[in-house]
């Protein structure tokens, strides 16, 4: 009996624990959406050129790149959210879900 006290981790360094992992799991977030709104914003500039999204009809072409920069960005939450809840740890877990939830909901509104 002795032996599973002394696995189990105390309070104070699961607190820790879970404290460095959120902070690890929000840096990993906020660099996958840099790059996406550095992509985005980036093609945004080279589409202001005169004509390039144009065709012979002078219809402009559909613009997919908002839908696969948000519908990759939702990913990454969801399998960050997947790994922790695996790990078991619900709360960051949960947050992380909910996070790809409004991503997803997004990248379906800029559908073209």
């Amino acid at each position: 009996m002795s032996e599973l006290a002394d696995k189990q981790p105390s309070g104070g360094e699961g607190v820790l624990t879970a404290g460095c992992l959120l902070l690890l799991v929000l840096f990993v977030d906020a660099v996958a959406g840099l790059v996406v709104v550095i992509v985005l914003a980036v093609r945004g500039v080279g589409r202001t050129g005169a004509g390039s999204a144009r065709t012979a009809t002078g219809v402009p072409s559909p613009d997919w790149a908002p839908v696969l920069g948000f519908g990759a960005l939702a990913l990454v939450p969801e399998v960050t959210a997947v790994v922790l809840l695996r790990l078991g740890h619900r709360v960051i877990g949960a947050v992380q879900l909910t996070i790809c939830v409004f991503l997803a909901v997004h990248a379906s509104g800029s559908w073209p």
